[in-house]
């Protein structure tokens, strides 16, 4: 049996808000059980340096965590002076995912930069923000698209993450963090709405998984992202 009490192939209760921060040209509030995390999309005329005269565009992602978005008090890494290494991973593997589904060129030279911040963490807070991040981004393309900036076309499919792994040896979907936590295996899947694959990041804690193990892990990502894309279509609808 699961803490939550949940099916193993069972998401958490899963929202989308829309439209949430007034300045942002795009934005998300997006719910994966306790874990709660607001994204921002802001559109920018000019692109980095070594992109400059290419005509192409980039999007790129920022990822932080409030103080008390955990049990105790973290320390603002702006403090410290620098981002740590899951900080940096964490916005990087976000920044791939976006760009995976999009027609840079289409964008023109303009770089949109998605910032998802973790307000309340219960596990899975790459997996939360990559899902709202497409919709913030969504959101973005069609301001543009309002004002004649791009056409049809620059945003090619959705985008979405889950996490997965095996609980008391059973492989489960979604895992909060009290899973998260115990889990013998722990995988995140970032996928297409069409159901490629953009990336896979799976660790054994404890025990090595086998190929049919890992086999499982996948088809549970497969219909945790459909799902979540098919929440994404409504959100965005």
């Amino acid at each position: 049996m699961r803490p939550s009490r949940r099916a193993p192939d069972e998401l958490r209760a899963v929202s989308l808000e829309r439209g949430v921060v007034k300045y942002a040209e795009g934005s998300c509030m997006v719910k994966f059980g306790d874990t709660h995390v607001l994204v921002t999309a802001t559109l920018e005329a000019r692109v980095p340096p070594w992109l400059k005269g290419q005509g192409r565009g980039w999007v790129t992602a920022e990822y932080g965590m409030l103080p008390r978005a955990t049990l105790e008090r973290t320390r603002r890494e702006a403090s410290a002076g620098k981002q740590n290494g899951r900080t940096v991973e964490i916005q990087r593997l976000i920044g791939r995912s976006l760009r995976a589904t999009l027609d840079l060129e289409a964008l023109g030279e303009r770089q949109i930069t998605v910032d998802c911040d973790v307000l309340q963490a219960d596990g899975g807070t790459r997996t939360a923000s990559i899902t709202g991040a497409w919709v913030a981004l969504a959101d973005c393309i069609g301001w543009m698209k309002s004002r004649n900036m791009v056409k049809d076309g620059v945003l090619r499919d959705n985008v979405a993450a889950i996490s997965c792994g095996i609980y008391n040896g059973t492989p489960v979907l979604d895992l909060d963090y009290a899973e998260d936590s115990e889990a013998d295996t722990d995988a995140n899947f970032v996928m297409t709405g069409d159901g490629r694959i953009i990336e896979v990041q799976g660790t054994a804690e404890k025990t090595p998984f086998s190929q049919d193990e890992f086999l499982a892990l996948m088809a549970l990502a497969r219909k945790g992202v459909a799902r979540l894309v098919d929440l994404q279509k409504m959100a965005v609808a």
